[in-house]
């Protein structure tokens, strides 16, 4: 009966009080449950374990409709477009406009990954990987695979102008999954909480 009893408080005090101390436990509560039990489950159930990013940089961004991006300025040994640049990979409009995420998608986003395995890694796909030249995992877009006995990946950020150090000879190992799904600017409450962190620890 006492057990009833405490358990009929804690529930109230939950749920019910609106004290300063109910949000904190809320607060504290929500933490545990995402980072213990709902992060792990989505990271079982999509074969990675790291299901869901934020994007914290503008290079899968497109500036205005597809044909103006697609237009817009690359490098290709020498200044030239988009187009240009692809095209030099062998893909075309067509091909791009048949990709997931063909309009890329912007810092802020959040990502939901599944894990992949290298055989079934297509150009087009978005993946997360990570580099020694980056302290935070990489989203790029991958435009070029050399497949031997081990498969080797080079991405480019739909945004940049060509393909960095950083996008080239991608081990399968880097590799943390691939972009399946975007929610829209839910990744900036990670990204202000991160920044305000920072200026308080220097």
């Amino acid at each position: 009966m006492k057990l009833k009893k405490t358990l009929k408080k804690l529930w109230w005090f939950i749920w019910e009080d609106d004290s300063i101390w109910s949000w904190i436990v809320n607060l504290i509560l929500a933490f545990v449950l995402i980072k213990f039990i709902v992060y792990p489950g989505l990271g079982f159930l999509l074969g990675t374990s790291f299901p869901v990013v934020a994007v914290v940089s503008g290079s899968m961004e497109h500036d205005g409709s597809f044909d103006t991006w697609w237009q817009s300025e690359a490098y290709c040994n020498v200044p030239c477009t988009q187009e240009d640049w692809y095209s030099l990979k062998e893909i075309s409009k067509d091909n791009f406009k048949t990709f997931r995420f063909k309009n890329g998608f912007n810092k802020g986003d959040i990502m939901v990954l599944q894990g992949v395995q290298p055989k079934n890694i297509k150009i087009g796909d978005v993946l997360v990987f990570v580099s020694q030249q980056s302290a935070d995992p990489i989203i790029h877009r991958v435009v070029d695979l050399t497949s031997n006995e081990y498969i080797t990946i080079q991405t480019k950020g739909d945004h940049n102008a060509d393909s960095g150090d950083i996008d080239k000879n991608i081990g399968e190992d880097a590799i943390i999954g691939k972009a399946v799904f975007r929610i829209p600017f839910v990744g900036w409450i990670k990204i202000a909480f991160v920044e305000i962190i920072s200026l308080f620890i220097g």
